[in-house]
């Protein structure tokens, strides 16, 4: 059995003094669901001298509409979110994606920074200590070698998580505080393409809120993902959609979003030409290839590249046919 290390746990109860804490206190870590990394810790995979609990931080729990869009607290439940209401009605692909997030009980401590800020993932990585140690550790944690891509020096693990594809069709910013201040970027920056280190966020940082611009509510979406089990497992491969039709029900505007396939959450380039026209067969393979094409997942899990490709192939191409037949995109 994997034991807790001895590790510092402070809980402030404010952004403030939580980035000042990760910011000054050595190897420390935030923590609020605690679904990954709690299992990353008793496993020797991440090992924090101090653990800042952002439970108690009430300014990062709230969903609050503004003029130009929605906030979203990091400290939003995953549960929370999936039944917000003007979250299922005018951003459904979001609430799709909350509620696609492992079981009922993940969905119920899970949160929207943790899930945005989900380690990357991968075969030889997740294991327990004894099997590392046993089979060598990888270039992402205390080895020297790549298992997935022995020839170099790039970890490949990917980024699984659930959320960030269903924000990124919506354009989403996310609010960054650290020790200089408060600032606002893109989602799509937070990631860079890196499974040792795929966040671009500097020591202390701290996501606080999700921003979804109002320009694009209402427009239809949907989320879906593959996985070994139907119940708890991360993706194999995901896609999300958002297709806003005009008429003639002709193509206004289309974007897709993957994950599981990359270290990081992707967005699909390419599909300007689609603007305009009707969505037909010619329409829908080109989507499923270009997808395939620009996804590059590697040897990260027991299920083969080559089908995780085509398989997120496949998703896209069937949420957009769904989107593009329905009325409502829900």
């Amino acid at each position: 059995m994997e034991f807790l290390p001895n590790f510092k746990l402070y809980r402030p109860d404010n952004v403030k003094d939580a980035v000042k804490l990760a910011t000054e206190q050595t190897r420390a870590r935030y923590v609020a669901g605690g679904t990954d990394m709690v299992v990353n810790v008793r496993r020797g995979i991440e090992q924090p001298q101090s653990l800042v609990d952002l439970t108690s931080i009430t300014e990062i729990q709230e969903i609050i509409e503004v003029d130009d869009g929605v906030d979203i607290g990091v400290g939003i439940s995953l549960n929370e979110l999936q039944n917000n209401q003007v979250i299922k009605e005018q951003y459904h692909g979001i609430a799709q994606a909350a509620k696609a997030v492992a079981g009922p009980t993940h969905q119920q401590y899970g949160t929207v920074g943790g899930n945005l800020c989900l380690d990357t993932r991968c075969l030889f990585y997740n294991q327990s200590e004894w099997w590392r140690q046993s089979n060598d550790y990888c270039l992402k944690e205390r080895g020297d070698i790549c298992h997935v891509a022995p020839g170099g020096k790039r970890c490949f693990a990917t980024f699984s998580g659930d959320l960030a594809p269903s924000m990124l069709v919506y354009e989403a910013k996310i609010d960054v505080t650290g020790t200089a201040g408060s600032r606002r970027m893109p989602l799509k920056d937070l990631y860079r393409n890196d499974g040792m280190s795929h966040l671009t966020l500097d020591q202390g940082e701290l996501v606080t809120s999700v921003h979804l611009p109002k320009t694009l509510a209402g427009d239809p979406s949907d989320y879906e993902k593959a996985r070994i089990r139907g119940s708890i497992d991360f993706p194999l491969a995901g896609a999300a959609v958002r297709l806003r039709k005009g008429k003639e029900k002709k193509i206004e505007d289309i974007a897709i979003a993957l994950t599981g396939v990359n270290p990081y959450p992707q967005n699909i380039s390419g599909l300007d030409s689609l603007l305009g026209g009707k969505l037909g067969e010619t329409e829908l393979t080109y989507i499923k290839d270009i997808v395939r094409k620009q996804a590059k997942p590697m040897r990260t899990t027991t299920v083969a590249p080559w089908y995780r490709r085509r398989v997120v192939g496949a998703i896209a191409r069937r949420l957009v046919e769904q989107l593009a037949t329905s009325e409502t995109g829900s």
